[in-house]
């Protein structure tokens, strides 16, 4: 059943943790990331609903690219596309190998499947870094309005995320977008200019961003 409102984010304990349980139904997902929550499951068995006290988020103004990655971009031949298979990103994702030293994903088989909704509804995109025809970096994220909330990445070969991250953000500022949710503040996101703001700060940035149509993702298969 789809979830028709959810607690007040200001009912949220000290990590975080808003709800327990619901449905990864479209509209369910869709209402989380406009009230500024989003899903994030213990196991396979748990559904859990967070809106953290403090938000990442990178203000495009303040997007830091580092000598070695602008000198890579401009000479590399890898190639960054959009949306070609997102289905391929959020299970690359998934693999433990990018979860560092967690024991386990919290993309688990119904996110996958949830995303993938997400994806054919048209709010969820993939960002991917190919090598010839090889798959090799990328990161898939929410977009309604003016707002991307980046979900997760993965990369095969050293700065194929990172170079992800970069064209998408480029390409976000050239439709008119000038920040990008991260969630939490990683080391990842932190060496590209990443803060923490206030989560009111956060809602206020949202709403004013989701109350915004943009056409950045209609013709996005390719760069």
């Amino acid at each position: 059943m789809v979830i028709r409102a959810f607690p007040s984010v200001d009912q949220a304990d000290e990590s975080g943790l808003l709800a327990i349980g619901g449905d990864l139904e479209v509209a369910s997902l869709v209402l989380a990331y406009r009230s500024g929550i989003f899903p994030w499951p213990f196991d396979e068995a748990h559904l859990t609903w967070f809106s953290p006290p403090k938000r990442a988020i990178l203000c495009f103004d303040e997007l830091h690219i580092s000598r070695s990655l602008h000198k890579f971009r401009r000479t590399t031949s890898w190639k960054v596309l959009f949306d070609v298979d997102f289905h391929a990103v959020i299970l690359r994702c998934a693999e433990l190998k990018n979860r560092g030293r967690q024991g386990g994903t919290w993309i688990t088989p119904d996110i996958v499947s949830a995303y993938c909704d997400m994806h054919a509804a048209g709010y969820a995109h993939s960002v991917e870094c190919y090598d010839g025809s090889k798959l090799i970096g990328g990161l898939y994220g929410v977009c309604i309005g003016s707002m991307f909330a980046a979900e997760s990445s993965f990369y095969r070969e050293s700065n194929a995320s990172k170079l992800a991250l970069c064209e998408l953000v480029l390409y976000l500022k050239q439709h008119g977008f000038t920040w990008l949710d991260c969630q939490q503040l990683t080391p990842f996101s932190k060496g590209f200019g990443a803060k923490e703001i206030s989560r009111k700060q956060f809602i206020d940035l949202l709403n004013k961003a989701t109350s915004k149509p943009s056409s950045a993702f209609e013709n996005s298969k390719s760069t």
